[in-house]
């Protein structure tokens, strides 16, 4: 976890360069520069204090040492000239291992002014060299701002793409891991941490013999044309453990000196661009050609192991192009290496290109045992696709890495996917074992036979393959008005009661299409009686006509007496049409498009020409098996949502824990709105959250707005407490975010204290914090937080309460995905009601 004051140094430093150094990879080459620097010092001082001798600043290099540059008594001139001198012919220097000499090699100073050069380096020597993950992620912080794309097409690989793709390739312990264009060596960094997880006991502990791990270092790979980005990348390999990385300036397309060598894993973001008049390579490559993205799959591919994977990103030529070179890499591809397609958003790589792009997974081992490819397709990737590239709460990569990973472990079992064929637009994939059939759904992919792609000319665009067999149901379209009856109701004289007979009104019908008796009206018992129209019947649909939420749609379940208000329409079906087949039609996105035109007026308001509308209507026999389908998704959302809703963690606490008071183990952070001045709408500048109203129960939603002038800050994984109406309610952050009043932030600041131990045990007293508040309180303050008591069990126990709930949390979590993964089926299966006549078959 990247900490507060770490974070803040670097951001003041990136400040100071700022007016002198505008470029962000320069600015970032001179951060790096510096903090070497200083941390070669700080390790000579280190070896001095145990009786040692100083390594790095000795013999002629003593008169750079850092304490010279810092409180010498020189002019600012003097410390400009010497410091500049120092990083030029610091590659000179015998005292420095070969790896620090390349991260200096062709090191310079771009400006010359003293005082920015002072002030600089005084933020430099607030830093302290401390190997651990902890200085590696700052590292990657300052990484991140390098937004801009490169004159060779590279640009940074969004972290969470990074580590979807290594997720799914999933290296292994003794297993050589490459990336032939590494840039920043994201990529390895992942595999890394990502192996280093799977090695971790129950506790937390590593399970890594040294002899393993000095292997494991071993395995990692990197090439790079540019020589600052092996700059950089040497520098990131060090801050996270590697004590000599391997990362070697080379060009991967023309030169054939490293060509045998081979990998297990291969995983990249390869340049997209070629220079004028191509690349030139050598004549190794079995595909010819002079476009960089092509040679680079081509050479990814070659160089894998017989067993060997891959995960690479690929602009969307690789897949479509007709050009000779770009089909016959298909091919190879196909025939030989491919297993899976993953199409992503447009915007991934916003705000520096908005180029397509899609992830090859190969697996040569794999590809041999199939005859099919699995596409899938990436909608929302948990962010929007703006330049600030803002985070939403939609993300289909986890259900995607959840079905690529099924699909790959059928891959590995031969006697069941003989069965494996692709039988419907959804992508079903149907396993039959022992006689026995499980048909799975998926949301996003399906899977196409390798001789159907062929005829394709390989084409690996997975709309291509959506229109196989989507054929458009050959159903009538009849009116509304002709096999459904429209009325409204009436308004009572003196408004709606707090109690009688339910009238239901927009506010009483959720964007789900429930009925909402929490916030019901009613009207008189008398009232009721003398209705002639707008008396509900169980099966009714009913629609919001006029108002905020014209068009909402509702369904009514209930035996009871109720009716509606003059604002909304009860759609009553007739015998030839299924009420709820009705329901789901009027829902859809279709219909309610389709009702743009009949709403009038400035604040809307719906006419009963709406009964001209046509809808499609089947057979009551198909109407019964679409309605038992959408009831059949309809149930398990119900199910798994009332598990997501009723489950809260439970820490049953020992008598024998002692008590403790939160503040004397962890800092309370009082929330502040900045000056109103300073919001905006635009996504600049740090997201504000004012309460409880902002986030749910497992990620911080979108912000209420942005702020450049933010007062108090809570960092990602700080504990949120709601401290105004609802008190108690928390929350951990997800992102670094400025909190008003509404919240205080929580931070253990004592090792005694385990993070997730503290949310998740006042997540527990989330109802004891609020009812100590009393009915007459709307609010708790800072004190009387700090005074709260928590039971402190010892770190190894809190470390075990926190790992059984996290257990658990998986498997609320595995119900959210379930609910997105019905309620997209609910959608496909409306899509084939409505057929190609509305745009859901191209």
């Amino acid at each position: 976890m990247l900490d507060t004051e770490t974070k803040r140094r670097i951001d003041t430093a990136r400040d100071i360069l700022v007016g002198k150094v505008p470029d962000p990879k320069s600015q970032v080459e001179q951060i790096t520069i510096a903090l070497i620097y200083k941390f070669m010092n700080d390790m000579d001082a280190k070896a001095e204090e145990f009786g040692g001798e100083r390594q790095f600043f000795a013999g002629e290099f003593a008169q750079y040492g850092w304490a010279g540059l810092m409180h010498g008594g020189l002019s600012g001139h003097d410390v400009l000239n010497l410091y500049a001198t120092a990083i030029t012919r610091m590659p000179e220097n015998p005292g420095i291992p070969p790896l620090f000499r390349d991260i200096f090699n062709n090191a310079y100073l771009p400006y010359r002014d003293p005082e920015t050069l002072r002030a600089f380096l005084k933020i430099i020597d607030e830093f302290t060299y401390d190997h651990s993950e902890r200085l590696g992620d700052a590292f990657e912080y300052l990484l991140s701002v390098l937004g801009s794309q490169g004159d060779a097409g590279q640009f940074r690989t969004p972290r969470h793409i990074i580590d979807f793709i290594v997720a799914i390739i999933d290296p292994k312990k003794d297993e050589k891991v490459l990336d032939p264009a590494c840039g920043t060596a994201g990529f390895l960094i992942s595999s890394w941490k990502h192996i280093e997880k799977a090695e971790t006991d129950e506790k937390g502990n590593s399970t890594l013999t040294p002899d393993e791990k000095g292997r494991l270092a071993q395995n990692f790979c990197g090439y790079d044309i540019s020589p600052d980005m092996v700059r950089l990348s040497l520098v990131n390999m060090y801050l996270h453990g590697f004590a000599q990385p391997r990362i070697h300036e080379y060009d991967t397309l023309t030169s054939e000196d490293r060509w045998n060598e081979f990998a297990d894993v291969i995983l990249a973001n390869p340049p997209f661009m070629s220079p004028k008049g191509g690349i030139r390579p050598h004549n190794r490559f079995s595909v010819k050609s002079k476009r960089s993205e092509v040679l680079f799959v081509d050479y990814m591919a070659e160089h894998l192991t017989p067993d060997g994977r891959a995960g690479i990103i690929v602009p969307e030529g690789i897949i479509f192009q007709s050009q000779n070179a770009h089909r016959q890499l298909r091919r190879k591809l196909v025939e030989d290496y491919l297993v899976a397609v993953i199409s992503l958003p447009a915007g991934v790589f916003n705000p520096y290109s908005g180029v397509k792009t899609s992830i090859l997974i190969l697996d040569r081992k794999l590809a041999k045992q199939t005859d099919h490819i699995a596409f899938y397709k990436v909608e929302n990737d948990g962010f929007d696709l703006g330049a600030q590239r803002r985070v939403i709460e939609t993300n289909d990569l986890p259900i995607v890495q959840m079905e690529i990973g099924e699909y790959l472990q059928l891959l590995r079992s031969p006697e069941l996917m003989e069965d494996v064929q692709r039988i419907d637009v959804e992508c079903t994939i149907e396993m039959k074992v022992d006689n026995v059939k499980d048909v799975r759904p998926s949301a996003v992919g399906l899977v196409v036979q390798k001789e159907k792609i062929a005829e394709m000319e390989y084409n690996l665009g997975i709309e291509r393959y959506r229109d196989i067999k989507e054929e458009t149901p050959n159903w009538p379209m009849v009116s509304l008005g002709s096999i459904a009856t429209i009325e409204s109701g009436s308004r009572q004289k003196g408004g709606a009661l707090s109690s009688g007979t339910p009238s239901i009104g927009g506010e009483q019908i959720d964007p789900e299409g429930n009925i909402r008796f929490d916030k019901m009206k009613y009207i008189t018992e008398e009232h009721f009686e003398s209705m002639t129209k707008g008396v509900l019947k169980k099966g009714d649909v009913l629609i919001v006509k006029d108002g905020a939420t014209t068009g909402k749609t509702g369904y009514f379940t209930f035996d009871i007496k109720a009716s509606v208000n003059e604002h909304v329409f009860i759609l009553r079906a007739r015998n030839t049409i299924n009420s709820y087949y009705l329901y789901s039609v009027i829902k859809s996105s279709v219909f309610q498009n389709k009702l743009k035109p009949y709403i009038k007026g400035i604040i809307g308001g719906i006419s009963l020409e709406i009964q001209k509308i046509e809808i499609p209507v089947p057979s009551m026999e198909t109407q019964e098996d679409i309605v038992a389908e959408l009831m059949g998704y309809q149930r398990v959302i119900d199910g798994a949502k009332a598990v997501i809703e009723n489950w809260k963690p439970k820490i049953v606490v020992d008598s024998e824990w002692p008590m403790v008071e939160l503040g004397t183990m962890a800092e309370v952070i009082a929330g502040q709105s900045p000056p109103g001045e300073s919001y905006n709408n635009t996504g600049l500048g740090t997201p504000f959250y004012q309460g409880k109203t902002e986030f749910g129960d497992v990620f911080i939603g979108e912000p209420m707005k942005w702020t450049t002038d933010p007062k108090r800050i809570a960092e990602k994984d700080d504990i949120l407490l709601s401290v105004r109406a609802p008190v108690g309610p928390v929350n951990l952050a997800t992102h670094r975010i400025c909190i008003g009043r509404g919240l205080a932030a929580i931070r253990p600041v004592r090792s005694e204290l385990v993070n997730k131990y503290t949310f998740y045990i006042l997540r527990n007293l989330e109802s004891e914090i609020s009812g100590n508040m009393g009915a007459a309180f709307s609010s708790i303050n800072l004190r009387e937080i700090r005074r709260l008591k928590i039971p402190l069990p010892p770190v190894e126990t809190q470390l075990t309460i926190v790992a059984e709930i996290e257990t658990e949390r998986k498997l609320v979590d595995a119900n959210r995905g379930l609910v997105k993964r019905m309620e997209e089926n609910v959608q496909a299966t409306v899509r084939r009601m409505w057929g190609e006549d509305y745009g859901y078959r191209k």
